[in-house]
């Protein structure tokens, strides 16, 4: 079985997500894995990449590149995450506030509320809510790893535009009790993250035939956006190298029937194998 296709056609790098209306590119990029700095500004101005997540970690790095990109007028070309953990109502606003003054700009573009593996609780997407209408954010968003909860978070009349949610060749529930689930257009747009699962799906299984091939991150990432109800990934990349592999592989277009069979045997194999730990961002 040939594990990548001998010509790509009918890629779409770009798509609007969902209710945001905002059109991104299909490849989100993380703090968390070291990207930043002239690395950053590269993945923007070379391949495209829109998406810029100062999520899980508000790194340094990152915050320094992206602070540059708005510093040369570039800020309307992006759409800017920023993650709130926060637990408390009242600490919602002063992180977000913290975050933007940090980057030197006055609104994200959307505000995620992250690891909510339950309903949030009104404290939380009041706060939230009042940050959109004081104009601090433009979207309001949510992260989890509960499958049965992101139908929920898309239903028409939730606050929420962008849902992060779990999904890659191993842990492909969502397409059993997710997807399904899901409100007509229009809904919430829908972010994949741990399409490596954590990078388990880069390494040879136990019990793997010597013969199988193994994925890149790049498969990763196009096995998830050929998912027609996947809007788009998000990769934790270590720099400009590695950004620009995965660009390459997104401009690939969906994978073919064949690809998609080899993807899930891998995926069979990693999950059988099993044994790990919850992670909260996707590495490349």
């Amino acid at each position: 079985m040939r594990a990548v296709s001998q010509a790509a056609t009918g890629a779409e790098t770009r798509r609007v997500l969902g209710r945001t209306g905002r059109e991104v590119f299909r490849l989100g990029v993380s703090a968390s894995y070291g990207l930043g700095g002239a690395d950053l500004e590269r993945a923007v101005e070379e391949h495209g990449v829109d998406y810029l997540y100062w999520g899980s970690m508000r790194t340094r790095a990152f915050g320094l590149g992206l602070r540059a990109l708005c510093a040369r007028g570039l800020r309307d070309r992006l759409f800017v995450v920023i993650q709130s953990y926060s637990r408390l109502g009242s600490f919602v606003a002063p992180s977000l506030r913290r975050a933007l003054r940090w980057l030197g700009i006055e609104r994200a573009d959307l505000l995620l509320l992250g690891y909510w593996n339950k309903q949030v609780p009104p404290r939380i997407v009041d706060a939230a809510i009042a940050c959109r209408e004081r104009g601090l954010t433009a979207h309001v968003g949510v992260s989890t790893h509960e499958r049965p909860e992101v139908p929920g978070f898309a239903a028409a009349g939730s606050p929420f535009d962008v849902i992060h949610f779990r999904y890659n060749a191993a842990n492909r529930g969502a397409e059993r009790d997710l997807f399904p689930r899901l409100p007509l257009p229009p809904r919430a747009g829908l972010v994949a993250f741990t399409t490596t699962r954590w990078g388990q799906l880069l390494r040879r299984p136990r019990g793997a035939p010597e013969d199988l091939p193994i994925p890149s991150a790049g498969d990763c990432y196009r096995f998830a956006l050929t998912n027609p109800y996947v809007d788009a990934v998000v990769t934790g990349p270590a720099d400009a190298a590695q950004v620009a592999e995965a660009a390459a592989a997104i401009a690939r277009g969906p994978m073919d029937p064949d690809e998609l069979e080899w993807m899930r045997q891998v995926g069979d194999l990693a999950y059988a194998q099993g044994g790990l730990k919850c992670a909260l961002q996707e590495r490349f």
